[in-house]
């Protein structure tokens, strides 16, 4: 049982405190948690549960915010953790993303959201579908008719349709004039290459996200080509358990509207679809730099959005960088981003010049680590493959479609 929810920003202040029960956790929790991080570094924000001299603490960061919740009993620590996660997912959903500047703008948002999603520190509802029944997402006019009125309430007076049913994250019975289910398969790929060129991690984070309007009761049943190169999978809770077990066959009723239905991972992949070759000399106080970027195995689609970045070292002075195709931008915090876009068919794109060090310094120490950004449109490069989506009640006018795409996340090339 949860008895008390924090959001912490970058600096330690408290944005947002959510009491859970009637046993008030006191704020000293997270001057103790603050320091311990400050004293212990990165290794201590790394830890998802820890144990302080009165309460259980767990923790995730999610773009620069700490969600802390706290306990003084054991519990289990996956439900917190996985709790915390939904919390963030749903409030991104509704600020249309996550920072410090919008949870403050939207504070009255955010206890009403946690107000629904937790009863007395247990996790009550958490489908954003239903969510958005009960708590109508921030807009400009309901932020104006808060102002005339005085009324800053956006939570509804009646209990959402699927309130009562066996299956809460969907309504009772939604009716649409055109039945369409669509289903987008979006992967990253976590890359780590070393100084001699050898791939040292190469992995696939992916999504089967869905986008459901279906009129009445669907039952839906999704199959893959392929279902063994999956790992480490996460299900949405509309997802039967035992029909994946036996069979390897998704089977569910799927909330209304966008929704999330599994996450998994495909490790070690032994190739990447790009290369990166850089070249840093130095001598005299002066380093010669040349980078080469280009197609290592051809997926079968066009290679979009190409960029590199690199973050040059301190004892920089002046950098004086140019390239035979694409945008050189070095911006004041010394980041330096190649935006390459398509490879070429005539040239492979290089990136050369000098770096000019601080007086006093011969050679450079200090080397960047090169992270490499892609998106590929219509292949997933785990290999993954949808068979064929069912329903078992077909209704009139079924449209359906499947989609893929795979982008960089984080893929580092190291010196």
């Amino acid at each position: 049982m949860l008895q008390c929810i924090f959001l912490l920003s970058d600096s330690g202040e408290v944005m947002l405190e959510k009491q859970l029960t009637g046993h008030r956790v006191d704020r000293s929790i997270c001057a103790w948690f603050w320091d311990q991080s400050i004293s212990q570094g990165d290794s201590f924000k790394s830890l998802p549960v820890i144990a302080s001299p009165t309460h259980y603490l767990f923790q995730i960061v999610r773009d620069g915010i700490t969600f802390l919740a706290c306990s003084q009993v054991e519990m289990p620590p996956l439900m917190a953790i996985e709790f915390l996660w939904r919390v963030a997912d749903v409030l991104s959903d509704y600020l249309g993303g996550l920072n410090e500047d919008l949870v403050k703008d939207n504070f009255i948002i955010v206890y009403e959201l946690l107000d629904e999603m937790i009863d007395n520190g247990f996790p009550l509802t958490t489908e954003p579908s239903i969510l958005r029944e009960m708590i109508a997402p921030p807009n400009l006019v309901s932020k104006m008719l808060s102002v005339v009125t005085g009324n800053a309430s956006n939570v509804s007076d009646t209990l959402p349709s699927g309130t009562g049913s066996c299956v809460p994250w969907r309504p009772t019975d939604p009716k649409y004039s055109s039945n369409e289910v669509y289903v987008d398969l979006v992967e990253e790929m976590d890359a780590i290459v070393n100084r001699d060129a050898e791939l040292v991690k190469c992995e696939i984070y992916g999504e089967v996200q869905m986008s459901s309007q279906l009129t009445g009761f669907p039952d839906l049943t999704l199959s893959f080509a392929n279902p063994s190169v999956l790992e480490d999978m996460r299900f949405h809770p509309c997802v039967r358990f035992r029909p994946w077990e036996s069979h390897q066959v998704l089977s569910f009723v799927p909330p209304d509207g966008q929704f999330k239905l599994m996450s998994y991972r495909v490790k070690k992949l032994k190739n990447t679809p790009l290369y990166v070759k850089p070249q840093i000399t130095s001598d005299s106080g002066i380093c010669r730099v040349s980078v080469l970027v280009g197609i290592r195995s051809d997926p079968g689609k066009t290679i979009e959005s190409i960029t590199l970045s690199f973050q040059l070292p301190h004892c920089v002075s002046s950098a004086d960088l140019s390239s035979n195709h694409g945008t050189i931008t070095i911006l004041s915090n010394m980041t330096c981003t190649w935006t390459i876009g398509r490879i070429p068919k005539d040239k492979t794109p290089c990136l050369s010049g000098t770096l000019a060090l601080e007086t006093g310094l011969e050679r450079l120490h200090v080397f960047p680590t090169f992270k490499l950004g892609f998106k590929i449109m219509g292949i997933a490069l785990s290999g993954l493959r949808i068979e064929k989506l069912d329903l078992k009640t077909l209704p009139p006018r079924l449209y359906k479609g499947f989609r893929a795409q795979t982008r960089a996340g984080e893929f580092d090339v190291r010196l």
